[in-house]
């Protein structure tokens, strides 16, 4: 196993390294950059025992500390968990490389020729927590789109993450491609993210990665331009239209699917016209699923469920719990959902047009679902392959961010000795 990253390592070294990466990739051909993820790809299989060794360590140590079963459902990587991030680098590799693609072109009225054309965004620092699998899908995403990466996992999962990038890293080596252009950022505490978060010149952008606190704290402190993720209080609202098996089906599988991830549904709002018949399906179904119902009083009737504080209302519970209540009307659902919301992804189940194309259009989140469970909401399920992240907010990217959206823009302007 490496030694692991220490505070004597210079960051601004390793973040000049990175831009050094970051200028070979990108003019590095697709061919090329497909074969660094197939050899990287194979490197971490072939590292398979060194790997989860690691990662053994790291879950010990987080049961020790009486981490939760979400955070440990997050940290702990298997065979199928570790294969699966292999063949995530695989089909980064056989989607479409974004670099030089034309967004769009003219020829303006003077004979120019006027491209829009995506290129690298440069360097990119990701910071998040305890989420292994984020090391090398992030890895692979930035490399495809032309980019080098500082990584910056934490401190629970540094032993994953430090097996995980020195497979990476050997694997681009046998390809000749730089293997700076992946990199852990040294040192440890939040002495070694401040670092990054200050390294405005030196890192292009920097994207979050985790619950609640440290977003923001990232948003708050950052110099580096920030692409926020967000946190997924997700709802799902039963309409008075809806199919009650359909719904009970979505409702039962946004929030039992997983229940660690941020598009698990943590808010169920149901219309007082089918309370009285969605509720005895529901309640008994979600409780026998092991859910703990934190509910209004239409829903405490119903027996065990505690009930609903203001807290719970806007919680992202990333387990076995829920809010619930009974809304008289969309409207009303609609303005509760403003009002807690985290704008990630709420959904409608109803066989209503009218009401599922009011609900589209009033619901401001980055997904908004009809008739679909919340766990579509990915970059994967999208066919966008892996992705770096969910963004919840509106410039530049927003939902599910995938290949294109790591990706900046440049216009080139061809002439024939045109002066203005």
């Amino acid at each position: 196993m490496p030694d692991l990253p220490g505070g004597d390592a210079d960051f601004r070294v390793v973040a000049a390294r990175a831009r050094d990466a970051a200028t070979t990739l990108a003019v590095v051909t697709r061919a090329a950059k497909d074969a660094a993820l197939g050899a990287m790809a194979d490197r971490l299989l072939a590292a398979r025992d060194p790997i989860l060794r690691a990662n053994a360590e790291d879950v010990v140590a987080a049961e020790g500390s009486g981490s939760g079963a979400h955070l440990l459902d997050r940290l702990r990587l298997d065979d199928d968990r570790l294969t699966g991030m292999a063949q995530g680098l695989r089909d980064v590799a056989a989607l479409p490389d974004p670099v030089g693609e034309l967004v769009r072109g003219s020829t303006l009225a003077n004979g120019l020729q006027l491209q829009q054309v995506r290129v690298p965004f440069g360097v990119v620092g990701i910071i998040y927590e305890a989420r292994p699998n984020v090391t090398a899908d992030a890895a692979g995403i930035c490399l495809k789109s032309g980019n080098a990466v500082l990584l910056r996992g934490s401190s629970s999962s540094l032993h994953s993450d430090t097996a995980i990038v020195e497979a990476l890293r050997q694997g681009l080596a046998t390809t000749g491609l730089p293997a700076d252009a992946v990199q852990l950022v040294p040192g440890r505490g939040h002495a070694a993210a401040n670092e990054l978060m200050r390294a405005r010149g030196l890192v292009d952008v920097l994207i979050p990665r985790g619950g609640a606190g440290l977003i923001r704290s990232v948003v708050e402190e950052s110099t580096v331009p920030v692409i926020e993720t967000g946190v997924g209080n997700c709802h799902v609202y039963v309409d008075a239209a809806a199919d009650l098996e359909m719904a009970l089906r979505i409702v039962m599988n946004s929030k039992t699917q997983r229940t660690s991830v941020c598009n698990a549904a943590e808010s169920l709002l149901v219309h007082e016209a089918v309370a009285d018949e969605f509720l005895p399906m529901v309640v008994p179904a979600l409780q026998q699923a092991g859910v703990l119902l934190h509910g209004d009083d239409r829903f405490a009737a119903c027996g065990g469920v505690q009930p609903a504080t203001e807290d719970d209302w806007g919680a992202e519970y990333l387990g076995l719990e829920m809010s619930a209540a009974v809304v008289p009307d969309l409207e009303a659902a609609v303005d509760h959902i403003r009002r807690y919301s985290s704008h990630h992804t709420d959904a409608i189940v109803t066989g209503s047009q009218p009401a599922a194309r009011r609900f589209v259009a009033a619901v401001d989140s980055a997904a908004v679902l009809v008739n679909a469970s919340t766990r579509f909401t990915d970059g994967g399920e999208f066919g966008f392959g892996a992705e770096i992240g969910i963004s919840t907010q509106k410039l530049h990217a927003r939902g599910p961010m995938g290949l294109p959206e790591m990706t900046a823009t440049k216009y080139v302007v061809t002439g024939d000795g045109h002066i203005r």
